[in-house]
């Protein structure tokens, strides 16, 4: 086996087999599906739009429109337009950090809030939303509660002077464990007319508080992140060989591990502070991309970005429209993400010798 090919299973099925070898049109027709689902979900609402206002509004943004509607340019512009972008950066994002932790830490049932970054920020938002309303607040507090929890199960597997994977796994179960009790406490104590509703529905994950302003921090960040591991995703292959393997073939493995640690970290920190915990993209996604592409980090991280945004941004809009009071998007996640990834353990039997 090559240098940089990874050592999951080989494809089972003829249908990865097609998708390593027509990745190029693989990727045009995610591409293309991913535009097809950000016009409809920038046209359904309570308010309906046509797919020729969605364009004309968006291009308003650097044309004047004078023939188009101020009603149909804010809905579009102000309301939905950062929302989506919000969801396709987050859908990407927590499915290629979900896709390098599982690489490197050869582990199939790895999702990106392993080291406990999740739990840590609902903490931080839930410390923030017990005494404040302030959104801002809260996102600040959720980001670096959730950095500050990852850190902390980095420095706990310390032990010796070379982190194993073990060690650092059993220190994010660890580190999870208690900011999860830590929250429990918090909503113990929280008002339960009042600031009790808000962190619970905070915690099961919403897009609706999104706005231009968020995406100005949010997006560099996600966007930063994503970049990083898709820049060094040959890297995620050789080290999915193996730590004796990676550091034969001259892998500085401490170096690799704290770049894709603090990239795919950063990620789903951001992702928690801007909507809440959304759970199984970063689980799921990452198996439905190797089915259509193989192991391959190289070609399954670029492909599970796509299909990450596509699915998140799908399921956002079922959750904003489906019923008239917007269902938090975490419960819907879960309740798609569970049966999918039993079925794709037991039909497709993806990991690693």
């Amino acid at each position: 086996m090559r240098v940089g090919e990874g050592t999951m299973v080989k494809h089972q099925d003829g249908k990865r087999q097609w998708g390593k070898e027509n990745y190029s049109l693989l990727r045009v027709a995610l591409i293309v599906l991913l535009a097809i689902v950000t016009v409809i979900s920038l046209m359904v609402g309570r308010f309906e739009v046509s797919p020729t206002d969605v364009v004309t509004a968006i291009l308003s943004v650097f044309y004047p429109a004078p023939d188009l509607s101020p009603t149909i340019r804010s809905v579009i512009v102000d309301v939905r337009l950062p929302r989506v972008i919000a969801v396709i950066l987050v859908g990407a994002g927590l499915s290629v950090a979900g896709a390098a932790f599982q690489g490197l830490f050869r582990n199939p049932l790895v999702s990106p809030d392993i080291l406990g970054v999740s739990a840590g920020a609902g903490f931080g938002a839930a410390i923030a939303l017990l005494v404040t309303e302030n959104i801002f607040v809260t996102q600040v507090m959720a980001f670096v509660t959730g950095i500050f929890a990852v850190g902390l199960a980095y420095a706990i597997s310390r032990v010796y002077r070379v982190t194993s994977t073990l060690t650092l796994v059993l220190a994010g179960i660890v580190v999870g464990a208690l900011f999860q009790a830590l929250t429990s406490l918090v909503k113990y104590v929280a008002d339960p007319f009042n600031r009790l509703p808000a962190i619970v529905f905070w915690l099961m994950g919403s897009f609706n508080h999104i706005s231009t302003s968020d995406l100005v921090v949010a997006v560099p960040l996600l966007l930063g992140g994503i970049g990083v591991l898709y820049v060094i995703r040959w890297r995620i292959n050789v080290i999915s060989m193996g730590e004796e393997d990676a550091r034969a073939l001259g892998v500085n493995l401490e170096r690799e591990k704290t770049i894709i640690i603090t990239a795919a970290t950063v990620i789903s920190a951001v992702s928690v502070s801007i909507c809440g915990i959304v759970g199984w993209i970063g689980l799921v996604i990452p198996h439905v991309g190797r089915i259509l592409v193989g192991p391959d980090h190289k070609l399954l991280i670029p492909a599970a970005a796509l299909v990450g945004a596509s699915y998140l941004l799908v399921v956002d809009t079922v959750a904003r429209t489906v019923t008239v009071t917007e269902i938090p998007i975490g419960i819907i996640t879960a309740l798609i993400g569970a049966p999918v990834f039993a079925y794709l353990l037991r039909k497709n039997q993806t990991g690693w010798n």
